[in-house]
């Protein structure tokens, strides 16, 4: 934590769709979504009841267990090294969520190097949550049927539903027919991503099992405890979570006054934004706000940096000018908001500069 929401009423889906506009010669692409009438959700049956997966039940309660005692080793039997060391796997696997299986393959926010999507693979691997190609097809799914029972992460429920409960249950069968339907063809045509999918159950032992636990211990000699309960079991705890927010964060910091997030105290935590609706409207903006903010996080931050080095091109985002633009658009011709919002960000990505990312503008 791989379409759009805008303030509409709970139980709305978005369709996926690919638009293509050309202004001076200059033609982008970007993926979104328009919206569809609740009534296409499926009524509740045999075909969208969705079991539990027990052995990721079983896995996520003992997974919570050690990462909760990992916290205790990390300030009783664990080295600094040990602690710098999970940290930085930690961002690794955040980072391969969020700035690579979310906005790079999921959404085409931006283009990257060989090399970028090399390493991104890497650190995509070590979050723990599948290969890149089944992490992308259930978002897109995701993105899809948004707010609706076939929506895989039961974004038509709460936060709890959306953080935990969607992702420790199996697909119901309407669920699994309908992504299979997913259009896949841009990753399958990425040999990078199909090599992680040939070989992840070969990756993933050694990046996200072995190396974690074996380092501490064979490198700087570190205590058992301290390369299980934290460099692996807390990790994994902290970058499972962290992914699995991409799909359910609009919980906490949406603000459509139709879904409150009644089940959650984070609400009192964090400051509200416009950032889910805004994605879920938009979503090939490469600028991300996960944690409530737009355009200041740290996988933006990532993306940005990669740019100035030249491995990420082609930056896609939406300026507050292509947005009043778009929507005066809309007043005067009468046309779907979203349509004319696409229409004025393609046209402005052709009038931006290349370094436009260094201005870090906001939408206000």
């Amino acid at each position: 934590m791989s379409s759009a929401e805008t303030t509409t009423p709970t139980g709305s889906s978005g369709n996926s769709e690919t638009l293509g506009s050309s202004s001076n010669g200059c033609t982008t692409e970007t993926t979104t979504t328009t919206t569809t009438p609740a009534s296409s959700s499926q009524p509740k049956s045999r075909d969208t009841t969705r079991e539990a997966s027990w052995p990721w039940v079983l896995f996520y309660i003992h997974l919570n267990i050690l990462g909760v005692y990992g916290i205790f080793v990390l300030f009783s039997h664990t080295s600094a090294i040990t602690l710098v060391f999970t940290a930085f796997l930690t961002l690794c696997g955040i980072l391969g969520a969020t700035a690579g299986a979310h906005r790079l393959w999921a959404h085409k926010t931006y283009q990257a190097s060989t090399l970028l999507r090399f390493v991104l693979m890497l650190c995509q691997t070590m979050a723990g949550q599948g290969s890149i190609y089944e992490w992308v097809r259930l978002h897109r799914l995701h993105h899809d049927k948004f707010r609706t029972a076939d929506d895989p992460y039961y974004s038509d429920k709460d936060f709890l539903h959306g953080q935990v409960f969607a992702n420790i249950r199996k697909l119901s069968p309407r669920q699994e027919r309908l992504l299979a339907e997913v259009d896949m063809r841009d990753l399958e045509s990425d040999r990078i991503v199909m090599f992680q999918k040939r070989f992840y159950w070969l990756l993933y032992p050694v990046l996200f099992v072995l190396l974690p636990i074996n380092a501490p211990l064979e490198y700087w000699g570190d205590t058992v405890q301290a390369a299980i309960f934290v460099a692996f079991s807390l990790r994994y705890l902290l970058v499972l979570n962290v992914a699995w927010m991409i799909n359910s964060a609009h919980f906490v910091w949406g603000l459509d006054k139709n879904h409150k997030q009644s089940d959650s105290n984070m609400v009192f935590l964090v400051t509200k934004s416009y950032w889910p609706q805004y994605h879920y409207l938009l979503p090939f903006d490469y600028q991300s706000g996960e944690f409530g903010s737009y355009g200041s996080g740290c996988t933006t931050a990532f993306i940005r940096i990669c740019a100035a080095m030249g491995l990420a091109t082609k930056l896609q985002t939406m300026t507050t000018d292509a947005v009043k633009r778009g929507l005066t658009m809309a007043v005067d011709s009468g046309r779907p908001i979203v349509d004319c919002l696409k229409q004025a960000g393609a046209e402005d990505m052709c009038n931006l500069q290349r370094e436009h990312y260094l201005k870090n503008e906001r939408l206000h």
